[in-house]
């Protein structure tokens, strides 16, 4: 799925906590996600239009994230407000950083630029939270493939469920590059330390195991 398609995986909610951002890469495309003090999350280009920074190497103050290069501060409509060399000027409005929809479903932040695009009604049955973000050096094709040999149950386009020790996980999956992709892993609620480690040590495992060239007779268990 690209992003002018539909809905792509960009992150876990979990890791993404109020006043603080990260950086995301769809398709050799740079993002900012960021989420604001009230709580809502955003997704945008990662680029300061002034020189180009990285707005994900910056800092959120309230609902504005400011550049780290020189301080311009943008709001939630990706508007930039204030800029401190020009604390007088009325900043123009053609000074915006493109932003993307963002919306939050099964533990996932999700991001499009298609203004039509609809999240699939995938349900599970609980309450899910972030597990792990696993960045495996793949395709998407040979990432899907290593999941099939053990189940991986498709809902949604690039994104379906497996069951792992008894625990029902939700994966999405974002391409990064042509072999570079992201597994987003979510899990109903909060698990038990000794049923966590299980899964860290299984994804630890399954990563090993796409990155392999090889996927017949692949074991993760």
């Amino acid at each position: 799925m690209k992003l002018e398609s539909g809905f792509v995986p960009v992150a876990l909610s979990s890791h993404i906590e109020p006043g603080t951002s990260t950086g995301a890469v769809v398709e050799q495309a740079e993002l900012v996600v960021w989420r604001d003090n009230s709580g809502k999350v955003h997704v945008w280009e990662d680029r300061c239009p002034h020189r180009g920074m990285r707005l994900s190497f910056g800092f959120v103050r309230g609902d504005h994230i400011a550049c780290l290069y020189h301080g311009w501060q943008f709001d939630t409509g990706g508007q930039c407000r204030h800029i401190p060399a020009h604390p007088d000027l009325e900043v123009p409005q053609t000074i915006k950083v493109p932003i993307y929809r963002a919306e939050e479903k099964l533990g996932i932040v999700w991001a499009t630029t298609a203004s039509d695009a609809e999240l699939a009604d995938i349900t599970m049955a609980s309450d899910l939270a972030g597990l792990r973000s696993l960045y495996v050096d793949c395709s998407l094709e040979h990432a899907l493939a290593g999941l099939a040999v053990h189940g991986f149950a498709t809902a949604g386009e690039n994104a379906g469920t497996l069951t792992v020790d008894g625990v029902p996980l939700f994966i999405a999956l974002q391409v990064v590059g042509p072999q570079n992709t992201a597994l987003h892993i979510s899990v109903p609620g909060a698990q038990g330390a000794d049923i966590s480690k299980r899964l860290a040590r299984w994804a630890e495992a399954l990563r090993f195991a796409l990155e392999s060239p090889e996927l017949a007779g692949m074991e993760v268990a």
